[in-house]
């Protein structure tokens, strides 16, 4: 077993300036090619490409540990399965999380089918912080096993299904981003950095002469976006659709913005003219208004109850509980890094599912993902599609019993009365 495990193949991408893991696979005496992964074309303000200067951060991360190098390119993938939906969520309104979605559509597809069929790896390394179930010997022994297509599979055809487990340093977790991943792809998949502290990484790192690496800052934000301003680069593909900024509390017109598909709730509105802050709270997306309210912690902001389109479970589809009871206490989060909340989740025939969270959660947004855990383990995600009325609605008295959608309709069935 243990000349298998050291004879055995294993790519690890090196996107998103992650290179430090190499030196601790080889530490295990793995056979190890490093691979770049090329997503999005972009200049930075001195009109470099900032992915060529990346590739090479990582080509000499390769030689310093004296591995093989290969790059690929996914800029066509990334446009077609990432950017493209990111553009069509926020021009219904929505707020995306294009992360997510890279990661099920392009690194642990796309790339993880390259490595296995192109490179015939035995396993796929990342440097995401996350952590799995399984033993490392374990994912050199799996063999490729079709994931079911039914809406609830038979349990008894995967067994021994692989958990997504958070990271050792909570702060650095990133199971939220992983939440959308496929099983095929997790069960074949190391994380070497699960157990690590990220101060800890550094010091492998710096012990292994990959200075360079060290002093290249963390990447925030969306990629793709860089440091430039957010509502410019949207209307580069989008076309402006004006509209007002209007007082929740008494419909008084503020100001005008370029388009609703801008704001996400919860957002400071740039309202020209205004000395004291006002926030997003509702988006009318027939007229195009934007309703605003004064405070950060307004009531406007604060909802208990969503729904999610059907459910990514992870391991098991759905989790037994959920299907024997229909209902499941558990936590969730829609933002990285954000409080777990307390939940009930409930069930419903098409694979959706209701989130009641014991206590109004602030600024939840139609597009972003409800991720659900359970202890240590990521469960599984859902992109919210549908949300309960406001405190500020319900102490209004304006709605009792109907649940605000975007647009007409917007996900199957009803819900439970509020």
């Amino acid at each position: 077993m243990v000349q298998e495990i050291l004879c055995s193949k294993l790519t690890m991408f090196t996107h998103h300036r992650r290179p430090r893991i190499l030196q601790s696979l080889q530490v295990r005496r793995y056979q190890v090619t490093g691979v770049f992964m090329k997503n999005w074309d972009s200049l930075d303000e001195h009109g470099v490409c900032t992915a060529d200067r990346d590739c090479e951060d990582a080509y000499r991360v390769c030689q310093i540990l004296d591995i093989p190098f290969h790059q690929v390119s996914y800029v066509r993938e990334y446009w077609n399965d990432v950017f493209s939906d990111f553009l069509n969520e926020y021009e219904k309104g929505r707020t995306p999380n294009p992360d997510i979605i890279c990661n099920k559509h392009i690194k642990f597809s796309c790339f993880f089918h390259y490595a296995m069929d192109n490179l015939g790896a035995d396993a796929v390394a990342t440097g995401h912080y996350a952590r799995t179930s399984q033993e490392d010997e374990e994912v050199f022994q799996q063999k490729h096993i079709k994931r079911p297509e039914g809406l609830f599979r038979n349990r008894f055809e995967v067994r021994d299904a692989v958990k997504l487990l958070q990271a050792a340093d909570s702060f650095k977790d990133q199971t939220f981003f992983l939440s959308q991943v496929p099983q095929d792809a997790l069960r074949r998949t190391l994380f070497p950095l699960g157990g690590l502290t990220k101060d800890f990484v550094k010091k492998i790192a710096a012990e292994n002469r990959l200075h360079h690496v060290l002093q290249k800052k963390e990447s925030m934000g969306i990629c793709f976006v860089g440091k430039r301003n957010f509502e410019n680069f949207i209307l580069q593909y989008l076309q402006p659709r004006p509209g007002k900024f209007i007082s929740i509390e008494d419909n008084k017109v503020l100001g005008t913005h370029q388009g609703w598909f801008l704001y996400t709730l919860g957002q400071r509105a740039n309202i020209g003219g205004l000395r004291e802050p006002w926030y997003v709270v509702e988006k009318d997306s027939a007229k195009g208004d934007v309703f605003v309210a004064p405070r950060t912690d307004h009531p406007a902001l604060y909802r208990d109850l969503l729904r999610t389109n059907r459910v990514h479970w992870i391991a098991e589809e759905p989790p037994f509980t959920l299907v024997r009871d229909k209902m499941m206490e558990c936590q969730f989060r829609f933002r990285h890094q954000m409080a777990l909340v307390p939940c009930v989740l409930t069930l419903n025939q098409d694979g959706t599912v209701w989130v009641t969270a014991v206590k109004a959660v602030r600024a939840l947004a139609l597009g972003q993902f409800a991720v659900f855990y359970k202890g240590d383990e990521c469960l599984g995600s859902g992109k919210i599609l549908r949300l309960g009325p406001s405190a500020y609605t319900l102490q209004k008295g304006k709605t009792k019993s109907t649940v605000a959608t975007e647009g007409s309709g917007d996900g199957p069935g009803s819900g439970p009365k509020l």
